[in-house]
């Protein structure tokens, strides 16, 4: 019988998106694409096809009309791909939906604050790029494919540890996301969402000192807590890792499983 006969029509994963935000300060294309030029310093792959969010909430009021088409071809010019828009107004809904963007209304608070990219335009500049996630400053890092977090990651905030562990040696609060391609470790409370091999990495782990998490997930396969966290592991070392198809909750210090 095919292989194929037993496979699922469909599946639903946890998955990590990284996104950034274009913050226009202006809706000429003449002035964007200078800006972006010379942000880039002609540099053909300064982005990397990443997924872009636009955030019109600094535009002046009174402004030119946004040219939705020629700013998308903009953006993918310079290797920004748009997926949404920030802070417009309801009455653009229609027009920004048909340019196959999807919308955050004025007012919504995103989950996750944009931090300062590392080289930040002055706020008169035409468009701003920041990263989606937000990070501690300076997470230490040694080269051995490990980023380190001394501070607390509060609520709302976003860590992603790209193509390599996590280490976490304060509490992860409440409303925090902690992501790694790789696998994580909590010297301390892990509250929030923990998402360990992003990537796809089924071998990676979940580690903490006191587990109190609202949701976890190893490879795209992910368990949420809407009742507590089981209480036999709460106060102790745990681990959580993926065993087949399922999350496997476990003691450090012994064989006990959930």
């Amino acid at each position: 019988m095919s292989k194929s006969l037993f496979q699922k029509p469909i599946e639903i994963k946890i998955s990590t998106v990284v996104a950034v935000s274009a913050i226009l300060a202006t809706a000429d294309r003449i002035a964007l694409d200078a800006a972006l030029a010379e942000m880039t310093g002609g540099t053909t792959d300064f982005f990397e096809d990443d997924l872009t969010v636009i955030d019109i909430a600094a535009l002046p009021a009174g402004c030119e009309p946004i040219d939705w088409a020629g700013l998308i071809t903009l953006l993918k010019k310079y290797r920004l791909n748009p997926v949404a828009v920030r802070n417009a107004p309801p009455e653009m809904a229609a027009e920004i939906a048909a340019h196959g963007l999807s919308l955050e209304t004025a007012g919504a608070k995103p989950r996750e604050e944009a931090a300062a990219a590392p080289a930040p335009a002055p706020a008169a500049a035409p468009v701003a790029v920041a990263a989606a996630q937000a990070q501690p400053p300076a997470p230490a890092s040694n080269g051995t494919d490990v980023m380190i977090i001394d501070t607390p990651v509060r609520a709302g905030q976003r860590i992603y540890a790209r193509g390599c562990d996590l280490v976490v040696t304060a509490v992860v609060n409440n409303g925090a996301e902690i992501i790694a391609d790789g696998s994580i470790h909590v010297y301390n409370t892990l509250n929030g969402r923990a998402l360990a091999g992003a990537s796809g990495n089924a071998q990676a782990r979940i580690f903490a000192l006191n587990m109190s998490p609202e949701l976890v997930s190893i490879a795209g396969v992910y368990s949420t807590f809407e009742d507590g966290f089981p209480q036999e592991y709460a106060r102790s070392p745990t681990q959580i890792r993926l065993v087949g198809d399922r999350i496997d909750i476990s003691s450090v210090n012994t064989a006990n499983r959930a």
